[in-house]
């Protein structure tokens, strides 16, 4: 198992970004959270392995629909427990 903080940059708040994140987390079984930075960026921590979440950062990098991704910081992270993947508000 592997574990990357990302933060995503760009238009991703008012978009279900993070709404989104989760339904491809959870259909790729990535476990983690996600949510949204006062600096209007988004920020995820995800757990899977080498492959999901390669599958995931490239998703990351578009978002959805109505999302607009300039920038995204990858960053390796100690694994941690996760109950499924959660929304933080």
């Amino acid at each position: 198992m592997d574990a990357l903080k990302i933060k995503i940059f760009g238009k991703v708040q008012g978009v279900f970004y993070r709404a989104s994140a989760q339904t491809k987390a959870n259909e790729l079984k990535i476990v983690g959270m996600v949510y949204n930075e006062a600096d209007g960026s988004v920020y995820i921590e995800a757990v899977g392995n080498r492959k999901q979440l390669d599958e995931f950062v490239l998703w990351c990098g578009k978002g959805p629909e109505g999302a607009m991704v300039t920038n995204i910081i990858l960053e390796e992270h100690e694994i941690q427990k996760y109950n499924g993947f959660n929304i933080i508000r």
